[in-house]
């Protein structure tokens, strides 16, 4: 299987949440279950049966955070001399040519992407239209809604 990217910044937090996940609601979510348990018949008992579907969606989510983080490659990109090119990690300044609007863009992995936060996964269109381009450059996103042109007017890696 080949290793997918992420960044740092995301590494660090999927390692916060499976922490969290492994102290903390393991705990409360155990003492939830045996406090259910004290209530007597648990066929009836909704309380448990609540408490038994939370122990089972945050262990899924433990597994699924731990098979990320092994599959992980992290990449710091301040650590790699990209030349001034879009690489995985950077933060890139973009100006729509047709509307004037200005938009800042990071390139990070398929679990960090967050569109509202300016974040977009490596394999989005806007991200594969831009690898390998320079501050200066213009390129054709082929979104969904249509063709964008943009031009890049900075790159940088933080």
């Amino acid at each position: 299987m080949s290793k997918t990217p992420m960044t740092n910044a995301g590494a660090v937090k999927l390692r916060d949440e499976l922490h969290t996940r492994k102290t903390e609601d393991r705990q409360r979510i155990t003492t939830a279950i045996a406090e259910a348990r004290a209530h007597g018949d648990l066929k009836e008992n909704a309380e448990y049966h609540a408490a038994r579907e939370q122990q089972s969606f945050n262990e899924g989510r433990i597994a699924d955070i731990e098979g990320k983080l092994s599959n992980a490659e992290i990449i710091d990109v301040t650590k790699i001399d990209a030349g001034g090119k879009i690489i995985f990690g950077a933060t890139v300044e973009l100006c729509n040519i047709e509307s004037d609007e200005e938009v800042t863009y990071k390139i990070v992995g398929e679990d960090e992407a967050d569109i509202k936060a300016g974040m977009v996964s490596v394999n989005s269109p806007v991200a594969r239209a831009l690898i390998g381009k320079k501050e200066g450059d213009a390129t054709v996103v082929l979104a969904p809604s249509g063709e964008i042109e943009y031009d890049i007017l900075a790159v940088r890696y933080e």
